[in-house]
């Protein structure tokens, strides 16, 4: 055993065992431990929980908050709105062109919808696409002349006819689709009544218009069973079409026409539905030419001369 010298003695300082420190207990040194292995392994997913924490925190703030940030967002927009009116940038003016079948009303409600009532913070583009909605509205312009006005070019879709549906005509355009009631300028255009006609009639009435002798006095065209058409005619005069072959039907059809003047004949009806076949319903006057015509001729010897002969023995007399 080594002995400790005098001289490491000398060297020795006085300590109060007070001073000293306690040693960890074992669980807890290596609860420490763990919690820093945990933090050196996965730092990047804890940082992760915690941001997350943070931003549920300030959403839930938000959240209750958002009543009073609106508020205050709206009394800014007024407030920048009523500045720009003040400085002269308000909207006094409002100049629509082009419109026939759409409704002031609602172009003007699509383009201050949300818009303001300055000049300046007046989006034309947006304001222009909501346009579009329009059913009659095929394209728009829309341009802010400042300092006040804003100028609204319209171009509408062209309507190709007329379709009845119960008390109300509508203008139907080139793709069936109905844009606007009826007006007085458009009279001229084909009248097509019955249920389902605007599927098909676009389509019929460009067939039609190959045949512009069968087109006068044309009243309507009717659709039958969303299946087949008749022509009807302002003197009553209807003709029944086949499902089949129409463009074939009204070629005959017109040349009848050319040939024998059919359609201006007394006949009230005309039935084309069999191919091959033209059965003709004739009116009044015809009928009664027919019924005439198709009265038996007597022959000599007959009651009517008999009548003649005993006219003449009660002395009187007659000329055949």
């Amino acid at each position: 055993m080594q002995q400790v010298g005098a001289q490491s003695f000398a060297t020795a300082q006085a300590v109060d065992p007070r001073h000293l420190p306690v040693p960890l207990s074992r669980p807890a040194r290596r609860a420490l431990v763990r919690i820093n292995h945990t933090w050196v392994l996965h730092r990047q997913l804890i940082m992760r929980g915690i941001g997350a924490v943070f931003a549920l925190l300030l959403a839930v703030g938000a959240f209750e908050a958002r009543d009073a940030m609106v508020q205050a967002g709206v009394t800014g927009f007024r407030f920048v709105q009523g500045e720009f009116a003040q400085a002269g940038f308000g909207i006094e003016a409002i100049h629509i062109s082009g419109q026939t079948l759409t409704d002031d009303k609602d172009v003007i409600t699509l383009l201050t919808l949300g818009a303001g009532n300055s000049t300046l913070t007046f989006d034309a583009q947006k304001a222009q696409a909501r346009l579009q909605w329009l059913a009659a509205v095929k394209s728009a312009t829309v341009r802010k002349v400042y300092p006040n006005q804003i100028i609204v070019d319209i171009v509408e879709k062209t309507p190709v006819l007329r379709w009845r549906i119960g008390d109300t005509t509508w203008l139907v355009d080139e793709q069936g689709t109905k844009i606007g009631t009826d007006v007085a300028s458009y009279t001229e255009l084909p009248l097509v009544i019955g249920e389902g006609a605007g599927d098909d009639a676009v389509a019929m009435v460009r067939i039609l218009a190959r045949h512009p002798t069968l087109q006068n006095e044309l009243a309507a065209l009717s659709r039958i069973g969303d299946r087949r058409w008749d022509l009807i005619y302002r003197n009553g005069l209807r003709i029944q079409l086949p499902e089949q072959g129409v463009a074939q039907a009204l070629d005959r059809l017109e040349m009848y026409q050319r040939d024998y003047a059919l359609l201006d004949r007394d006949v009230t009806e005309i039935d084309m539905r069999v191919q091959g076949f033209v059965t003709l319903k004739p009116g009044e006057l015809a009928a009664a030419q027919v019924a005439e015509t198709n009265k038996p001729h007597k022959a000599k010897g007959s009651s009517e001369y008999e009548t003649a002969a005993e006219k003449k023995a009660d002395g009187t007399t007659g000329t055949h």
